[in-house]
């Protein structure tokens, strides 16, 4: 029978197929398609303005305006040769007005994932209640159990503290209220 590789000796692949249950495998293929999908769904400017923040934000980019400024700068400074923008008076306006559009660009693509980061938020939010909803409802059913058996655990006195549902606008109160002491 050959041995099996230890856990250190697993490659990337192996751990992606084999360490992950049907559930999680599923989870991630939804959460991936419904990204593409919203992808698919977005209006043409946003995917605009996400293509062109994209670009902008690479080394590509970088590339290109080394050798457009570089080319302009150069031209300009060459001694014999006719200037089109010898004070760079151009330059600096076209360099303005690129940054204007390029900031507000953006700007777009960071609403549209701040926009995302708060759907994921919620999202977190709901199910960490829906959690602490359900735990709450198995210890009440294990405290239960426990006493129709007679089994003493040591943490009597702290089953009324954690079975209380948690109010989230009262949580949020109280962080609230920290906050402005502190």
């Amino acid at each position: 029978m050959p041995a099996l590789p230890l856990a250190s000796q697993r490659t990337a692949g192996d751990r992606a197929s084999g360490e992950l249950s049907s559930t999680l495998r599923r989870n991630v293929e939804n959460l991936r398609n419904r990204r593409k999908q919203e992808t698919r769904t977005a209006r043409f400017e946003d995917r605009l303005a996400d293509a062109i923040t994209a670009f902008t934000g690479s080394m590509r980019s970088v590339y290109l305006h080394l050798v457009v400024y570089g080319a302009w700068i150069t031209w300009n400074l060459l001694p014999g040769v006719p200037h089109f923008d010898p004070t760079f008076v151009i330059l600096a306006m076209e360099a303005s007005v690129e940054a204007i559009f390029l900031s507000t660009f953006v700007l777009i693509s960071q609403n549209r994932a701040s926009a995302a980061a708060d759907k994921r938020d919620d999202l977190d939010l709901h199910i960490n209640l829906l959690t602490e909803h359900e735990l709450t409802r198995l210890i009440q059913m294990a405290t239960a159990i426990a006493e129709k058996l007679e089994v003493r655990t040591g943490t009597e006195e702290e089953i009324p503290d954690i079975t209380k549902d948690v109010a989230p606008e009262a949580v949020l109160d109280e962080i609230e209220q920290q906050n402005r002491k502190g």
